[in-house]
């Protein structure tokens, strides 16, 4: 038995590359791709909702109503994402945000966004040591794994850029060194409307960076009363963080709710569906819809449809299964698409909202 073949069968006019060769000769070739993650078993999916029924827990001792906030909030950790969430003031954007940071025994840090906010002050500078004779970098507080970015849109172009790379890059640049960020990272920023004074609109890049926008309406008037209930029982107005059960979630709990998401399988007929909600916002899709041009100025880019995906495997986790199903996606279409729907000026001017292109969208698609 001959162990080593005496001539090599090339295909014509094809020259004998180095791993052709390499792997004739017996030598160990190329490492071939690392296998497919293993399959998410009956105690990971319990485990992930244990973890995620604990977030909820701390968010009943903080928050009255507003259950599509909250879960929406987890759905972006859990799926590795940033969130901006958006109401006129005093709805309880900020203790929302800091319930969720402090669910979890990571970093976290609060700026509030005013209009002479500058880039070093969130990112960091450096700053000269006469002592030493040598600058030192001073990291800024967008430097955690939970940063609340409030009242982000009226922050000003510069820094609203600087709140940019941070989210896009995963790192920041101080006097031309590169500092990653921490592990996990994620954004909660809140922002009023638009129409509301002294706001800046955010640039369709930025909104773009975002995975998810949550709008939050006023409360019922009996979740009114609840809320000032607990008020009055807890005898302070003001969110607390150590009165709260100590009760939080660990980095590795995290990263053990991230990787499992990752793990949720995924059809090629799901991909192809949140494919096609995105297409379909463009003017596109398996059935376009007629006349969106005229409402819709810009619609989701590709960044759109990834975040279906991620979403749609982290509500999967969440929910028990370790498939993704239409219902997933179509549970987070509007959070995951109606910051990315940029409407026209007639659209606007006729009290269209991107909710409703949103709603067309979801029933014209048809659902694997």
């Amino acid at each position: 038995m001959t162990l080593f073949p005496s001539k090599l069968s090339l295909p014509q006019n094809t020259a004998p590359t180095a791993d052709r060769m390499t792997a004739a000769m017996g030598a160990p070739a190329r490492p071939m791709p690392a296998p497919a993650s293993a399959a998410l078993t009956q105690d990971d999916l319990g485990r992930a909702r244990q973890l995620a029924d604990r977030i909820r827990a701390r968010f009943s001792q903080t928050l009255i109503g507003q259950t599509n906030l909250r879960e929406s909030l987890i759905l972006t950790l859990v799926a590795g994402g940033h969130i901006l969430i958006e109401s006129v003031p005093g709805l309880a954007k900020t203790t929302a945000a800091q319930t969720l940071a402090t669910s979890v025994s990571g970093t976290f840090k609060r700026v509030q966004c005013t209009p002479d906010l500058m880039p070093s002050d969130l990112v960091g500078t450096q700053v000269f040591d006469f002592s030493t004779q040598r600058f030192t970098t001073q990291i800024g507080p967008i430097h955690a794994n939970f940063v609340l970015l409030d009242e982000i849109n009226r922050s000003n172009a510069k820094t609203q850029s600087a709140m940019l790379e941070a989210m896009a890059e995963g790192a920041t640049t101080i006097g031309g060194e590169r500092i990653a960020l921490p592990k996990p990272f994620m954004v909660i920023a809140t922002e009023n409307p638009v129409e509301e004074e002294g706001t800046f609109n955010l640039p369709e890049a930025q909104m773009d960076r975002f995975m998810m926008k949550a709008v939050m309406t006023y409360p019922k008037p009996e979740e009114e009363t609840a809320m000032l209930a607990m008020l009055t029982r807890r005898g302070t107005d003001m969110l607390d963080p150590q009165a709260i059960s100590h009760d939080v979630l660990s980095i590795q709990d995290v990263e053990f709710l991230r990787s499992g998401a990752r793990r949720v399988h995924v059809s090629d007929a799901i991909m192809r569906y949140a494919v096609d909600l995105a297409a379909t916002s463009r003017g596109g899709g398996s059935t376009p819809i007629k006349g969106l041009s005229s409402l819709v100025r810009l619609g989701a880019s590709p960044r759109a449809s990834i975040a279906l995906m991620r979403c749609g495997q982290a509500n999967a986790l969440l929910a028990g299964r370790d498939y993704v199903i239409p219902e997933d996606m179509k549970a987070i279409a509007h959070e995951v698409l109606r910051h990315r729907v940029i409407l026209t000026f007639e659209a606007l001017a006729d009290g269209v909202t991107s909710d409703q292109v949103v709603d067309r969208i979801v029933e014209t698609v048809r659902v694997p």
